[in-house]
Formats: C-alpha cells, sequence, structure tokens
C-alpha cells in the first residue's frame, strides 16, 4: 500500500515540476531555485489575500487557454506531418 502511495506522491511531483518547466520560469531564472521558491511564496501569500476568488479564476482561464492552444499546435503539427 505505501508504495502505491509513493507512486502516487512521486507522480504527482513529477508532473507539478513540469508545470514548472512548462511555464518557461526555469528557463527565465536561469534554474534559481531560490527566486523560484520565493516566487512561489509570493504566489502563496497573493493567494491568502480577500481577492483568493477571482486571482485563482484569472490564473484558470489562463492555465486553460495555455493548455488548449498547446493542445491545438501538436493537432496541427500532427496533421501537417501527415
Amino acid at each position: 500500500m505505501w508504495v502505491v502511495k509513493r507512486r502516487e506522491r512521486t507522480r504527482h511531483l513529477i508532473e507539478l515540476g513540469g508545470l514548472v518547466v512548462k511555464s518557461g520560469l526555469v528557463e527565465l531564472t536561469k534554474d534559481d531555485r531560490t527566486a523560484l521558491y520565493g516566487a512561489f511564496l509570493e504566489l502563496a501569500l497573493t493567494l491568502q489575500s480577500e481577492n483568493r476568488e477571482q486571482i485563482m479564476a484569472l490564473w484558470h482561464r489562463r492555465g486553460s487557454r495555455a493548455f488548449r492552444s498547446e493542445a491545438e499546435a501538436k493537432k496541427d503539427a500532427a496533421g501537417g506531418s501527415l
């Protein structure tokens, strides 16, 4: 049982790391992990504000658009190579 939970946690952490890379933050910060951690702390502080729901909605919309755009680009690339 603990092995399954460990694998689930590992997968979750890998997916989160992938999002950090996908966002461009690793490249933009030149892989400065202290700066990245500071940025994440700033995000957490931002979410503690009274506007939490509005901020989350904005971030959700931006993320959804980015995922859709990426999926469409992959679809177009796959269709173009046939």
